[in-house]
């Protein structure tokens, strides 16, 4: 059956990463012209963003568990499943599209590893694509990239791929279920907001990039 995917390997400039390590970021296009990302996401895709709850409970048990809970409790509401509020959205960022994002890894998938780590901050872009917005993790082993669909008024839809080390093309979403992405943005106060990636490929439980207007 035919799928649209997302042609993440097609680069727009607003998204173009300049640091040395950085992801040549797509154009985020559509081979079918939607917004709605039910047409684009795969079904396990699909089934991942149905289960981010339960998958976020379940971390936050892990790092309680393992000794974590009070860096997890100083994240505030950064970490609360439910602290998501109306906002309109994230906006695009006003500097070259420039957001200051920073990465915290809640549970672990496999014995052997952390169930929290949090990340020094890097720079990301969030920027029109379009009719939609697109988002690129400019530095970093793991640099997710993709689009950002309307949701409903507490969040909106993230869907794109994972580039690895240093490589500079971005998979086409769909192509390889390893390296596909998938998570909500929710805005958790005044000019902050996070992406959500539950049950991620790697390593752990679920992935929240806080992400902060540069």
């Amino acid at each position: 059956m035919w799928r649209p995917y997302l042609a993440l390997s097609l680069l727009a400039p607003s998204l173009i990463a300049v640091t040395a390590c950085s992801t040549v970021a797509p154009n985020a296009v559509i081979t079918r012209a939607t917004r709605d990302w039910r047409q684009v996401a795969t079904p396990a895709d699909r089934q991942r963003l149905r289960g981010w709850r339960t998958a976020w409970v379940g971390a936050l048990r892990q790092a309680e568990a393992g000794g974590f809970g009070e860096q997890v409790r100083r994240e505030g509401v950064l970490l609360q499943p439910d602290a998501a509020i109306a906002g309109g959205g994230v906006p695009n960022g006003t500097y070259r599209g420039t957001y200051r994002c920073r990465l915290l890894k809640l549970g672990a998938r496999s014995q052997g590893l952390l169930p929290f780590a949090a990340y020094q901050p890097f720079a990301c872009r969030i920027g029109q694509e379009r009719d939609l917005q697109g988002f690129a993790k400019l530095s970093g082993s793991q640099r997710q990239v993709g689009l950002i669909f309307p949701g409903d008024q507490l969040r909106q839809v993230f869907l794109g791929t994972l580039v690895l080390g240093d490589e500079r093309r971005a998979m086409q979403y769909g192509a390889d279920a390893e390296r596909d992405v998938a998570g909500y943005v929710e805005q958790v106060g005044p000019g902050r907001w996070r992406l959500v990636l539950p049950s991620p490929r790697y390593e752990s439980l679920v992935d929240v990039l806080e992400l902060v207007p540069a």
